[in-house]
């Protein structure tokens, strides 16, 4: 008996290695075997298949694939302040990857588990934020790493409010449960901006959503003002 294959795994599944074994989409794609390598809590599998070339000979190939399911993420934003919400958590892979401090900036975001993408997010951007998010706006689907994740990112924006007379957000958020630790960090939407180009902020998802933003979406030229009040990165990692 192997777990995720004919035994349930710690999530309760299985039939992990029937995934992918029968789609029809390619005629130049016949997939021979897939074969869970690991499932601990996301998937990892090892697929064979046979691929016809241009020149039509076929050859045997072999990729892994890593499946933690799909997921959305979220801009929050402020026209009138010329802000924006971002998060700041530990990522290991970025750390054992050669960032100083394994602490990204990141636009918030999480797994679907299960919801649709835009109750995925409101639920993220609340548990990740201390936000409730009003009306959303669709942005794009992107595969971010196509080459070996199986991942489908929902990209999403919309509008944030000053907390009257209070501090912008919480100073951390996420879920205690779940390991998170997370700070909140409001920027001026110039300094984040500027922040992707000096790599201070590297996480890819965030980097797509404010270039968005600044060609677009409510920074573009002849979108709402920004205002000349909004905080400077010190006062954000205060926030």
């Amino acid at each position: 008996m192997t777990a995720g294959v004919d035994a349930p795994d710690r999530r309760g599944r299985t039939g992990l290695h029937l995934h992918g074994r029968d789609l029809t989409g390619n005629p130049d794609v016949r997939v021979r075997d897939v074969e869970v390598l690991a499932c601990d809590w996301y998937v990892l599998r090892k697929t064979t298949f046979d691929f016809r070339h241009r020149d039509g000979h076929w050859s045997r190939e072999s990729r892994e694939t890593y499946d933690r399911g799909d997921g959305a993420t979220i801009l929050l934003y402020d026209p009138e302040r010329g802000t924006v919400l971002l998060t700041r958590q530990f990522r290991l892979p970025a750390y054992v990857n050669g960032h100083p401090d394994g602490l990204l900036l990141e636009t918030a975001a999480g797994l679907l588990d299960g919801d649709a993408p835009e109750a995925a997010i409101r639920r993220e951007a609340e548990e990740e934020t201390g936000r409730t998010v009003g009306a959303v706006q669709h942005v794009f689907d992107v595969f971010m790493s196509p080459g070996s994740v199986t991942e489908r990112l929902h990209f999403y924006a919309a509008p944030y409010s000053a907390v009257p007379g209070g501090d912008p957000s919480p100073a951390s958020a996420g879920v205690a449960a779940e390991g998170e630790d997370i700070t909140v960090v409001e920027l001026a939407f110039a300094e984040a901006l500027a922040m992707t180009r000096t790599g201070a902020i590297a996480d890819a998802k965030t980097i797509l959503l404010l270039q968005w933003a600044a060609l677009d979406g409510p920074f573009s030229p002849g979108s709402a003002p920004s205002a000349p009040s909004a905080p400077s990165a010190s006062e954000a990692g205060r926030s």
